[in-house]
């Protein structure tokens, strides 16, 4: 019937032929991805040094993290503004606990406790009104978290952690070029993306993300899984904390500052819809380092930050008008062979 909202449907079995493989977003990305690689490579010779490559790596993957369960939150139709007011938080409560107890292990252990409690504070607020929208309530706490990382730094900076040496080598150390950091971020990667497109949880964020209604009538403990993926994403925020710390030694007030909008487009680049529902954790991971080597070639050629932040909006519509282009494009095809 006209007039009639349209059913959103979660293909289980989507089409396996080469073709449609082909035309997956995350293969129009790769092609992105390497139009990348080969820009800057040609624009500047010190592109590809191993070293100075996996140095900037390590540093977009502190703020990758936040994207991987950003990617989660967007799948269950939901968003978290408060992820890089979280992460200043845990870091500073990291250096506090540091230069207070000179263990820079409490430290960290602190710096997840609070990452993890921030991220279940927002899902609790969530699941207790049910008429809030995760925007608004993360809106608040991101104001929250940061004032209150404010009110205890005040304009000075918590430091010091670098003279561990342990804790400075979670960033630094390697083997051979390849730094451990850039490791275990591929396997977190791994673990997310398994858990996203194999386990009984991810299906049920997928199906919460098409209609959370329905997956309540399913049977689906919503309430339960939006808790545990606001909690988690919480506890990334306090391993984005830690890394940081290890890389700077530093902590003050403006750490964080922008993390969630990057987040936000790398999950967007990667395919993921703003509604809920759809999205593969590969094509965010090809989004992650796509946005991370542009930022890291734009430097090397002395590209003003503004200018970059220009070149990734304008990438961002341009890629999301071209999704939507695609799927108009698929809608008629369809209706042509029927």
């Amino acid at each position: 019937m006209t007039g009639q909202r349209q059913k959103r449907v979660i293909e289980h079995n989507p089409p396996r032929d080469f073709k449609s493989r082909f035309m997956r977003w995350e293969f129009l990305l790769l092609a992105l991805f390497f139009g990348v690689v080969i820009m800057n490579a040609n624009m500047s010779p010190n592109f590809l040094v191993a070293h100075h490559l996996f140095t900037n790596i390590n540093t977009f993957l502190v703020r990758g993290l936040v994207a991987l369960t950003m990617t989660y939150c967007l799948l269950m139709g939901e968003i978290d503004l408060s992820v890089g007011s979280i992460v200043v938080f845990a870091a500073t409560t990291l250096g506090i606990v540091f230069n207070a107890t000179g263990s820079v292990f409490l430290g960290m252990v602190t710096a997840l406790v609070v990452g993890g409690l921030c991220g279940a504070f927002n899902g609790l607020i969530l699941i207790k009104f049910k008429e809030l929208h995760s925007m608004i309530v993360t809106l608040g706490t991101m104001i929250l978290f940061r004032g209150l990382a404010e009110r205890i730094l005040g304009a000075e900076a918590t430091g010091g952690m670098r003279s561990v040496t342990w804790f400075a080598n979670l960033f630094d150390a390697r083997i051979g070029p390849v730094p451990y950091f850039f490791i275990f971020f591929c396997a977190l990667a791994a673990a997310f993306a398994f858990v996203m497109h194999r386990t009984t949880f991810g299906r049920h964020m997928f199906a919460i993300g098409a209609n959370r209604t329905a997956a309540e009538y399913a049977g689906i403990n919503v309430s339960k899984t939006r808790l545990k993926v606001f909690a988690l994403s919480g506890l990334i925020c306090g391993v984005s904390a830690i890394m940081f710390a290890s890389w700077t030694g530093s902590i003050r007030s403006n750490v964080g500052e922008g993390y969630e909008i990057e987040a936000i487009a790398m999950c967007v680049l990667g395919g993921m819809s703003t509604a809920g529902g759809k999205g593969s954790l590969p094509g965010v991971l090809i989004a992650i380092f796509t946005v991370g080597l542009l930022q890291f070639g734009m430097s090397l050629m002395n590209v003003n930050p503004q200018t970059v932040r220009i070149i990734i909006g304008a990438l961002l519509i341009i890629v999301v008008t071209m999704q939507n282009i695609r799927r108009i494009i698929g809608k008629k095809i369809t209706q042509v062979k029927a």
